[in-house]
């Protein structure tokens, strides 16, 4: 007997357990920002004058980037870069998290290690850092620029 011609394959959807509905979850999900927050805007205000140019088309992905100076500035998020002071494993889907996490990560390793050989030095400022006090990295790119 030939089961494939007597059974029909069945296809299989994986569906993240999920408290909202998908138009629920889409709405929320399209309202996360890739640019324009206020970290972003806080260090923008704060490095003005500097000759950092926001989110510059570059290899290696720097959010701001002094091409003279070759300063390559990164803004990380708490959640998506695992800040030592604030990141929190998810409890759900703890799995799904650590390896997104984790590929976050290794992928940050990558883009430092290619500007570093490219002459860049890398400035990390944390979310966090930013809210709180955008002109400690100003100070800190200071020091950088006199080097």
């Amino acid at each position: 007997m030939n089961y494939a011609k007597k059974y029909k394959p069945i296809s299989l959807i994986l569906v993240m357990a999920d408290k909202f509905d998908a138009k629920t979850r889409s709405k929320i999900m399209s309202s996360i920002k890739s640019s324009g927050t206020k970290p972003e805007i806080k260090i923008k205000k704060s490095i003005r004058g500097l000759g950092f140019s926001y989110q510059p088309k570059m290899k290696g992905s720097p959010d701001f980037v002094n091409k003279k100076a070759r300063i390559a500035l990164y803004l990380q998020g708490c959640f998506w870069h695992a800040c030592p002071k604030h990141y929190k494993l998810p409890k759900t889907n703890k799995d799904y998290w650590s390896k997104k996490i984790k590929r976050n990560l290794e992928r940050d390793k990558k883009n430092f290690s290619f500007l570093k050989k490219k002459g860049y030095k890398i400035i990390k400022i944390w979310e966090c850092d930013a809210l709180k006090s955008p002109e400690k990295a100003k100070d800190k790119i200071m020091k950088l620029i006199k080097k």
